[in-house]
C-alpha cells in the first residue's frame, strides 16, 4: 500500500506508545533495546516526543510535559541529531513553545560537552534536630 508520501509503514511500537502517552511502555522498550534513534514516518522519537508534548498540551489546554523527551534523553536520544527533513530537536521544541524540551535538550548537550550547570536542586541546610535525643 502506498499514499502520495511513498510506501506505508506501520508504525513502530515505540512511537506506538508516544502516540498513547505510555511512558512505562516506552520505558520498557527502551530497556530491551529499541534504538532511541529509531525513525518512522519522517521523524525520530525524540522528534515525535517533542510534538505530541506540545501538541497534547495545546488541544487539551493542559501544562506542558516533557516526560517522554526526559526518558529518551536519559535512554541515548542523540539530541543534536537532524530528523529526516533536517528538523533539529532544539530549535523543533522553540518553534513549537515546548521551553521543557529546550531546557532538556540545552542541558543535555552542554552535559555531553562538558560544560558543569548549576544544581537545580541546591542541597538544603541539615535538618536541626526539634528536641534532644538523650
Amino acid at each position: 500500500m502506498t499514499d502520495h508520501h511513498g510506501a506505508y509503514e506501520p508504525i513502530t511500537p515505540a512511537h506506538e506508545a508516544l502516540v498513547n502517552g505510555d511512558i512505562a511502555e516506552l520505558t520498557r522498550l527502551l530497556n530491551t533495546g529499541v534504538d532511541p534513534n529509531e525513525v518512522w514516518n519522517n521523524m525520530t522519537l525524540l522528534l515525535h516526543a517533542i510534538d505530541i508534548e506540545a501538541d497534547g498540551a495545546c488541544q487539551n489546554n493542559e501544562p506542558l510535559d516533557a516526560a517522554s523527551t526526559a526518558v529518551l534523553l536519559a535512554y541515548g536520544a542523540d539530541p543534536e541529531r537532524c530528523g529526516p527533513r533536517g528538523e533539529i530537536p532544539r530549535l523543533y521544541a522553540f518553534h513549537y513553545g515546548h521551553g521543557p524540551a529546550v531546557r532538556l535538550i540545552e542541558a543535555h548537550i552542554a552535559r555531553a560537552r562538558g560544560a558543569v550547570l548549576p544544581d537545580p536542586c541546591p542541597t538544603l541546610p541539615p535538618a536541626k534536630p526539634s528536641r534532644t535525643v538523650p
